[in-house]
């Protein structure tokens, strides 16, 4: 028997934001499929609601795939997909495997010799490039930066660097909560002329892009409290 493929299922950035994350494509495969790997059970049975399941969730199989549940192996998740099922893997947010620990999943597919299919969504990684107006040819996705002040400032002088001698766009994360520290940081360390794009609750109703230099954020600066950000780095 052939197995069966993983279909890597986005979902929205945002609570509001379920009309803006599915298409017509993704809402027919969450139709076909009865079993799941998830990072969160629950949010995973409210996004499958929200795009229009039909299946009765009671008939659905899911393995939670949290951070609790990463150290017991991947071998349970794949006797479905084995038997010839297909199965759906999907993330807290956004694109499974970008930024995200499915990415086990996906490698331990390709191992296994199982047809891996990903569908269209949103990645706050590259709705924040497209819209930042910096290089979209070459960059680099650091995810979180040290936490130490001391190593943080120079982790930021580093990637100044970088966008400036190699043209990159430098892209990184924050904890919400952490926000306005990182944005006081890269407005004490960058220069003035470096332009820093801050993306906050992409495809939210309250979503904020905007694009200046490092001088311009410093004449007005955000308020980025709880709210989730990319920050990126270009030096035209």
């Amino acid at each position: 028997m052939p197995n069966g493929t993983l279909f890597l299922i986005p979902v929205p950035l945002a609570d509001d934001a379920a009309a803006k994350s599915f298409t017509p494509y993704l809402v027919n495969t969450i139709n076909s499929i009865k079993e799941y790997i998830v990072e969160n059970e629950k949010t995973a049975r409210r996004f499958l609601k929200e795009a229009g399941l039909k299946t009765p969730q009671s008939e659905l199989i899911i393995h939670d795939y949290g951070k609790h549940n990463r150290d017991q192996g991947l071998k349970a998740f794949f006797k479905g997909l084995l038997a010839g099922n297909d199965v759906g893997l999907m993330s807290e947010a956004g694109c499974p495997g970008i930024a995200d620990p499915g990415a086990d999943i996906v490698a331990e597919a390709h191992r296994k010799g199982i047809n891996v299919v990903p569908l269209v969504g949103p990645s706050s990684i590259l709705l924040a490039l497209m819209a930042s107006g910096f290089n979209g040819q070459s960059f680099t996705f650091h995810g979180y930066l040290p936490i130490d002040k001391a190593e943080r400032a120079n982790k930021i002088k580093q990637l100044e660097n970088l966008a400036e001698k190699g043209k990159q766009t430098q892209l990184f994360i924050e904890t919400p909560f952490r926000n306005d520290s990182m944005l006081q940081d890269v407005l004490k360390t960058c220069k003035p002329n470096t332009r820093l794009c801050i993306a906050c609750d992409i495809t939210a109703s309250t979503e904020f892009i905007k694009t200046k230099t490092i001088a311009e954020w410093q004449n007005q600066v955000p308020d980025l409290r709880k709210r989730p950000a990319i920050f990126l780095l270009f030096h035209a």
